[in-house]
């Protein structure tokens, strides 16, 4: 028998979730106000706390405003929001948004070579000798895989010491994000992201260019590397939005 961890619930993060979903959707337009907590309270069968606690986190991402003795308010998460809200734009009841999609695939083809610039330019002996060894250990284990979702993972994580060696709080962040949307996709992704993976010359060519302090071709190596597929994603994803608007 199969068992597998029972996994505890947050009563405060369900109600978080619930109206996030609404919000993100569009369910909840910018504008409109919450019922009060009382109200959300006895509709979700929790006590007010759990509401309040909620409602907190909501702010705090930029999808509510509440203003203490007022109702609360749905705010425009294009205007307030940060990126931690794109795992849950990406996947939505279940769907993947391509529109979505796409922007964290362009994100993806712009933000690349800009790490990569930044990695070559900032390191000093010392370091270019651990981060040598940490993309050299990353490429090697790239070359021995054969599953093709494993494949994706090293050169995530590949790209993680990149990001590590470009020092940039910024972009560390942006990865962190990229990387949550990006992750719960891995399978699907496996068929058009496996040339890209499987290019493991290339990885070392970057990781080579990276280390020597060659900022440039360190740009053009990366660019090399992820347009192909970036390029043949984002075929695929205006493919199917042209599909599902016609």
């Amino acid at each position: 028998m199969a068992l597998q961890p029972v996994v505890k619930r947050s009563v405060s993060g369900d109600v978080f979730e619930q109206i996030a979903a609404d919000v993100l959707s569009g369910e909840l337009v910018p504008g409109a106000t919450l019922p009060s907590e009382r109200q959300l309270a006895e509709a979700l069968g929790v006590s007010r706390p759990a509401v309040r606690e909620a409602l907190q986190r909501l702010a705090a991402a930029g999808l509510v405003a509440v203003r203490q003795g007022d109702a609360t308010t749905v705010l425009d998460y294009r205007r307030g929001a940060g990126l931690e809200v794109l795992p849950r734009l990406l996947v939505q009841a279940g769907e993947l948004d391509p529109k979505v999609a796409r922007s964290i695939l362009e994100a993806r083809l712009h933000n690349g070579p800009k790490v990569a610039v930044l990695a070559a330019g900032r390191l000093g002996v010392t370091d270019a000798e651990t981060v040598g060894a940490l993309l050299t250990g990353s490429v090697e284990a790239l070359a021995a895989e054969e599953d093709p979702v494993a494949q994706q993972r090293h050169a995530m994580e590949f790209w993680d010491h990149v990001v590590d060696a470009a020092d940039s709080i910024v972009f560390r962040l942006m990865f962190n994000m990229l990387r949550a949307a990006y992750e719960p996709a891995l399978a699907a992704l496996a068929p058009i992201m496996s040339a890209e993976v499987g290019n493991v010359e290339a990885y070392r060519e970057l990781a080579a260019a990276i280390v020597a302090g060659r900022p440039q071709e360190a740009a053009e190596i990366a660019r090399a590397l992820l347009e192909p597929a970036t390029t043949a994603l984002i075929d695929v994803l205006d493919g199917r939005f042209n599909e599902e608007t016609t």
